[in-house]
This record gives structure tokens, sequence and C-alpha cells, in this order.
């Protein structure tokens, strides 16, 4: 149960870092890039993730999970997962495709260490999404967001 709110978790989420990828802005021009490409081809797009590894709780990801992404030692975003599915590659192994939603969701930082691969995130240990700006808010940039978070300022 998650505190307070009296009611069963049945979702887990994924947690990942974002290699090559140095601020949520540059996570989504990244994404806006590949559906551009994915639509001149005639194709719909949607954000996807293949990773070597089917995850064994897949079940649960799949009734509410997110792929919350580590960008520069912090999460800082995620992407409600949609579907998983099989990819071939090349080489003729079996990998499976995380399929989000094409919306990314700020949260708060949460330090993270490297890692390899994906862990899986209970919800009571994801860090809050942040409260969509007003249009009258200033935002900081990136870089002293991550500042602020490291000496717990924010």
């Amino acid at each position: 149960m998650l505190p307070g709110r009296g009611c069963v978790v049945a979702f887990v989420n994924l947690v990942k870092l974002c290699v090559g990828i140095d601020t949520p802005a540059h996570l989504e021009a990244w994404q806006t890039l590949r559906r551009a490409e994915a639509e001149a081809r005639g194709e719909v797009f949607f954000p996807t993730h293949v990773t070597r590894m089917w995850p064994r709780r897949a079940a649960e990801i799949l009734t509410g999970g997110s792929l919350y992404w580590v960008i520069r030692g912090q999460i800082l975003v995620r992407q409600p997962i949609l579907h998983l599915e099989e990819r071939i590659g090349t080489d003729g192994i079996a990998r499976c495709a995380i399929v989000m939603e094409d919306r990314r969701i700020a949260t708060d930082p949460a330090p993270r260490r490297a890692f390899q691969g994906w862990r899986y995130l209970a919800p009571e240990d994801a860090p809050r999404d942040l409260a969509p700006a007003r249009t009258t808010d200033d935002t900081l940039p990136d870089h002293l967001r991550l500042a602020l978070s490291e000496i717990g300022l924010q």
C-alpha cells in the first residue's frame, strides 16, 4: 500500500540510465527527431527503448508502470509504459522493446548511481511528479535545478 493513500499497489516501474542525454529538453528533442523520422516513413511513432532482457515482472509493469530516466546522475523524467514487445535483432537474438507514451513527465530530482541495464522501482520509492509549470513562472535551467538538488535545496 502507498503510505497514506489506502490503495493497493498493483504495478512496478523501471529505472534506466539515459545515456548520451544531458537534460530532459535534450531527451525531448531526441525523441522529437525520431518522431519526425518515423512520420517521414509513414509510421506511427512511440518512444521505444530496446533492452536485452525481458522483465520478469512484466505483468506488474503493464498495470501502470513508467520508465524513470536517470539523466546525469538524477532521475528527472518519466514516461508511462504502454506495452512490451519482442524485437529480433540483426543477430537473431530476441530482445524486449519497452514502448512508452510520447510524453515526458518531469519529476522531483532523485540521485542515482550508475548501473547497467534497468532496475525495478517500487511506486513508493519513485520521485514525485513535478506540478505542471504555470505560464507566469520562470523555470530554472536544468543545470541549476540539478545543482540545487545535489545540495538538498530542491
